[in-house]
């Protein structure tokens, strides 16, 4: 299958890539500089830019790309680079593969579980309704662009992820350091909940999605959510650690301003679609889930 994929050289849409790869797919990348490898395709999300005859024959696209909401301070500039990294990303791609003759069959696109807002001890399907703040405010626009690609006849899955658990990464790799250092307590009160996914799962159950008929929002979390105390707790006794210090709310405030919202926020999001349509968990279980992240570190 020819697939395009945006955010290819971000965490998820790296691991993706190679796991594409390795299924015998032929992978189009697009990139924001110049072309350097014959797999690259340039384009300019902000400018509405993509050189489309180099799309042609394309089966299948991957939308991962926008700016981290945890990668700096939210700024009232920064706020707007997360909303247009976002809404003008998925336009200018969704324009790009209405065009195309044939059109892809479908589109997996990003999405996140903070549309759901912070949602205390409540059970999230895909069916709950969205929630009030900013990101919540974000995900809205951002999926909303995804409509003209659906009303094209193109199958379109959403996939609302939640915390994606790895050694590595900008921000989960930070916690695991605190983790090995026996600083990793609860954030907060540490009883919000935290949707978690592993790496693993989350590029396999992308894959999964390319081939099976599911379509609209789509809750990318394992099926065990935890609160966040005992996440903290699983990874420490996968480390042999203990997880004693914890980080007082106004502390997180204080050091990470509104993005503190998003890590005290809870969100006990469950993956019913998924499970429906058959998607086989590897680490269906956070204490599992977390000896994968230690190994893999």
């Amino acid at each position: 299958m020819k697939i395009v994929v945006t955010g290819s050289s971000g965490l998820i849409g790296t691991a993706l890539v190679t796991r594409l790869h390795r299924a015998g797919h032929d992978v189009v990348r697009l990139v924001r500089h110049p072309p350097r490898e014959r797999d690259e395709v340039a384009w300019d999300p902000q400018a509405g830019t993509v050189d489309v005859d180099q799309l042609a024959g394309v089966e299948a696209a991957v939308h991962l790309a926008g700016a981290g909401v945890g990668a700096k301070r939210w700024t009232e500039n920064y706020k707007r680079v997360i909303r247009e990294s976002r809404v003008l990303g998925t336009r200018t791609l969704v324009t790009a593969l209405t065009s195309l003759d044939p059109k892809p069959r479908v589109l997996v696109s990003a999405s996140a579980v903070g549309i759901y807002g912070d949602r205390g001890d409540e059970e999230l399907t895909e069916e709950s309704p969205a929630g009030e703040s900013f990101i919540s405010d974000v995900v809205r626009a951002w999926e909303a662009e995804t409509e003209p690609a659906a009303t094209a006849g193109i199958r379109v899955a959403l996939i609302r992820s939640g915390l994606v658990l790895t050694g590595g990464g900008p921000a989960f790799g930070r916690l695991v350091s605190l983790v090995k250092l026996g600083l990793g307590g609860p954030l907060g009160n540490g009883r919000q909940w935290w949707p978690w996914i592993t790496l693993e799962d989350e590029v396999a159950a992308i894959e999964f999605l390319l081939t099976h008929e599911v379509s609209g929002p789509v809750n990318l979390s394992a099926p065990d959510p935890a609160r966040q105390r005992d996440v903290a707790k699983a990874l420490a006794r996968a480390a042999h650690r203990p997880a004693l210090l914890p980080a007082p709310a106004f502390g997180l405030r204080i050091v990470l301003g509104g993005f503190a919202s998003e890590i005290l926020a809870s969100r006990r999001e469950l993956p019913g679609k998924l499970l429906s349509a058959g998607y086989p968990f590897r680490y269906p279980t956070l204490d599992g889930a977390a000896r994968w992240v230690l190994q893999s570190d």
